[in-house]
């Protein structure tokens, strides 16, 4: 099973972030992080690597509604949308498969809030 969602955007990267951050807040969702794996390597590894984003996005009202069913759903919690660019002026856009990612969660109370939010993210990607 593919456990992401995902769309290529002819954009630079900045604008990608931006168009990104704009669909979540359209979805309800908030970015709560923001990490950045190129500078974070170049700090640490001193490598260079290609500019990638982790984005942690949170639904309040669906999290709670999570948290609330299953105490130990904040293992995966926020929601990660990479933002990663593949070539010149193209970026992949990628969010995690809530229902890949919870399969291994024996609550079935999760597996409607699961559709619920891959259902969200779906049109955050078609949105771009």
């Amino acid at each position: 099973m593919k456990y992401y969602i995902n769309t290529v955007l002819d954009t630079d990267f900045e604008n990608a972030i931006i168009k990104v951050t704009e669909a979540l807040k359209k979805e309800g969702f908030g970015v709560i992080s923001d990490i950045d794996i190129q500078g974070k390597l170049k700090e640490k590894l001193n490598v260079d690597f290609r500019k990638y984003r982790i984005l942690g996005a949170c639904n309040p009202p669906i999290a709670f509604q999570a948290l609330t069913n299953e105490d130990k759903i904040g293992t995966m919690l926020p929601c990660n949308v990479i933002v990663q660019e593949i070539g010149n002026n193209k970026i992949e856009v990628a969010a995690v498969d809530p229902i890949a990612s919870m399969q291994a969660i024996e609550n079935e109370k999760l597996g409607p809030i699961a559709m619920q939010v891959k259902a969200s993210l779906e049109r955050v990607i078609d949105s771009l």
